[in-house]
């Protein structure tokens, strides 16, 4: 598989070793600093991961001043992890897993118990977005986010429903902001064109990397940005030797962005950029979230393309407090093509595209008002997407036709008194217009319209300078989906399904030290604790029920999360642990889409002089016997270890040197909320050129 993809990886290395002897100059990327908030007027230590800057919970701060559980992952994580397909970046987030499948068709996150990708309504209770951009996906036995991690240089993870103010009813879960790269994060101020190639090799699925990114400042003003990635892999091997077939992919993507800045004090930006992700196999699973499901049939070809286009305006106008304004209309569309012929099984599937197309409006204004001893941020906004859901070349009843319009509008106030005092206050409302298409399937279905309100307060008080408390209250409703109103069953009709009601609780504190260990040390400690009260939840009973879904749900999560980081001349240490339980308080028993808890542990050392970063990461994870007609699974630890070596002067300057050993004890296990074994050892490198001119 990939012959093509695995040439064009190994030319684009190849390239890079030719350039090395021709370039006039070369640019290391700072990956140590990237996407961190680091002022060391400010700080008595050393920044931590903790001390991250958060830009989509309102006012910028850093991770451990927010009150509410956020993890940034930087550039520098997503490196150093390697990471080949998305939902790498969130292996070490308290109360965050990978769901699903384990390949690039069958992507999908869980937060705190909420999200799976068993049934259309999972996707919509957690809150994807790009660059500011909503995605959404829902196919039967597929995934519901599809990129890949090279094109970001930054991921932020709100845990919790107090989100759904700023980004839209039903955040039950959280929300996850994926950042994109920026020409700038190349150029530095240096230089005005960079070149950077790299290329990848990972062992065990025979999977290779390639990418060219071309960073150019024509002035001061304006900066362009062009990436150009391929991904391809075979079937990988789980601990025991087994064959996972299916997993294996091409994947060929690519991001085009410009910025541009104008007015008086270049306050003003216009942003323009478009990325699209293509994932292709052949032949491939139909079903990519369950190894064990062999009825389904396997597909003779599957193609899946993302494409999103953004224009984007900003103004944050610093002589003007009454004005900082952001805009943006963007186009997003995934589409799922699949030819199924050959497989006796293939009748319900053959030849049949399915997909979803959406435009979005954003725009928001935040008024500040600034005192003596105070500050204060009114944030107001509106949100309005049409989303249209098509199939075609198939009479499948789970997957419903139609059109979905919102519309919501948010104000959010951040009040902070004496630097000690944090309040946010915030409501939504949003309004949904549901309306199936006029098929054989769906003809003479009623138009659905739900309302949602999601109003939220949170604090943080600052004890002291070091130590911190916060909690939160927030309530969310999350619309229905498509395909719970328009289920089928063969029939045609629609279900006058309510919201899903959340009443969320979370309470916890932070604490900062310095000076511990050793002079200059830094540690800083969060944990927070909640409890989510879910009514009207809506419930898959299968998809030969009629009706399939219903609301007869009132589930209860709650637990614990606890992150740490520590930072030294010594050593460095990042930390996690995720206590989470769900209860089904209907039926009884427990909620199927709960994680067990688990603990991670990274330990590293860097030698700045020699430009060497080294690493090793521990997870332990608990077994998991409390589910309903689910799997149980047993407890397992697994244990990575890196290296990564920039030069930061000599001739090798510009270059970028990566290994890394996954599951170095080749450990025979399956994440609970996966569907297919874990990947065995395996031993992956990275080298990296880039160059620089002025």
């Amino acid at each position: 598989m990939g012959l093509v993809g695995r040439r064009a990886a190994l030319l684009l290395g190849g390239v890079a070793l030719i350039l090395s002897g021709g370039a006039h100059g070369s640019l290391a990327q700072d990956a140590g600093t990237e996407g961190t908030a680091v002022n060391e007027e400010d700080k008595k230590g050393r920044v931590t991961r903790l001390d991250r800057l958060v830009v989509g919970a309102g006012v910028e701060k850093v991770a451990i001043d927010t009150p509410q559980a956020v993890t940034v992952v930087d550039q520098a994580d997503i490196d150093s992890l390697q990471a080949t397909v998305i939902t790498d970046v969130v292996e070490n987030v308290p109360g965050v897993n990978a769901t699903g499948g384990t390949g690039a068709f069958g992507q999908n996150f869980n937060i705190r118990g909420i999200g799976a990708s068993e049934s259309g309504g999972e996707e919509g209770r957690i809150i994807f977005n790009v660059d500011g951009v909503n995605k959404f996906f829902e196919q039967y036995r597929m995934g519901g986010f599809f990129s890949d991690p090279e094109l970001y240089k930054q991921v932020e993870i709100l845990r919790g429903p107090a989100s759904s103010t700023l980004y839209g009813s039903g955040a039950l879960g959280g929300v996850i902001n994926f950042t994109t790269k920026d020409a700038s994060d190349f150029l530095g101020d240096e230089y005005n064109t960079a070149l950077r190639l790299k290329s990848a090799y990972e062992t065990n699925a025979e999977a290779y990397f390639g990418s060219a990114v071309l960073a150019h400042r024509f002035n001061e003003n304006a900066e362009f940005l062009l990436v150009g990635d391929y991904r391809t892999s075979d079937d990988y091997t789980s601990g025991n030797g087994t064959e996972i077939t299916g997993t294996g992919a091409d994947q060929p993507n690519g991001l085009a962005k410009g910025t541009f800045t104008f007015g008086e004090k270049m306050e003003q930006e216009l942003r323009i950029s478009y990325q699209q992700y293509v994932a292709h196999a052949e032949p491939a699973r139909y079903d990519q979230l369950n190894g064990g499901a062999s009825f389904f049939p396997t597909l003779d070809e599957r193609t899946l393309t993302d494409k999103t286009a953004i224009i984007a305006y900003s103004n944050e106008a610093s002589d003007n407090p009454w004005l900082d304004l952001n805009i943006q209309a963007s186009y997003s569309d995934t589409l799922n093509e699949q030819v199924c012929v050959t497989d006796p099984a293939c009748a319900p599937y053959a030849n049949s595209d399915y997909g979803y197309e959406t435009y979005q409006f954003n725009i928001d204004n935040t008024f500040e008002h600034m005192g003596e001893n105070f500050e204060n941020y009114l944030t107001f906004g509106n949100q309005t997407a049409h989303q249209e859901r098509t199939r075609d070349g198939s009479d499948s009843s789970s997957h419903a036709e139609g059109t979905d319009v919102q519309t919501g509008f948010f104000v959010q106030n951040e009040f902070i008194w004496n630097e000690r005092l944090t309040v946010i206050t915030g409501s939504r409302f949003d309004f949904q217009k549901l309306s199936a298409a006029d098929n054989s399937i769906t003809s003479g279905a009623e138009d659905k319209d739900n309302f949602g309100f999601s109003p939220k307060i949170a604090a943080l008080f600052k004890v002291t300078d070091d130590l911190s408390i916060f909690g939160s209250v927030a309530h969310t409703e999350r619309l229905p989906t498509l395909d719970e109103v328009y289920q089928t069953a063969g029939t045609g009709f629609h279900l006058d399904l309510d919201p899903e009601k959340s009443n969320n609780y979370e309470a916890g504190f932070a604490v900062s030290g310095y000076d511990l260990l050793s002079e200059g040390d830094s540690l800083q400690f969060k944990t927070t604790g909640y409890y989510n009260d879910i009514r009207d939840y809506i419930e898959d009973l299968g998809r030969f029920a009629v009706p399939r879904y219903r609301n007869i749900g009132h589930v209860v999560i709650y637990g614990a999360e606890v992150e740490a980081a520590y930072q030294s001349d010594l050593f460095y240490s990042n930390a996690g642990y995720a206590y989470n339980r769900g209860l089904d308080k209907t039926n009884g028993g427990y909620l199927n889409t709960v994680a067990p808890h688990e603990f991670f542990i990274t330990v590293g050392k860097t030698l700045p002089e020699q430009g060497i970063d080294l690493g090793w990461t521990s997870r332990f994870v608990a077994a998991q016997n409390e589910t309903v007609s689910r799997d149980t699974t047993p407890a397992f630890d697994v244990h990575d270890v890196y290296i990564n070596w920039i030069p930061v002067e000599g001739p090798l300057v510009g270059w970028e040197g990566r290994f890394r050993v996954d599951n170095i004890f080749n450990e025979q296990y399956r994440e609970y909320l996966q569907g297919y074994d874990a990947e065995g050892r395996t031993f992956k490198f990275t080298l990296v050129k880039q160059f620089g001119w002025s």
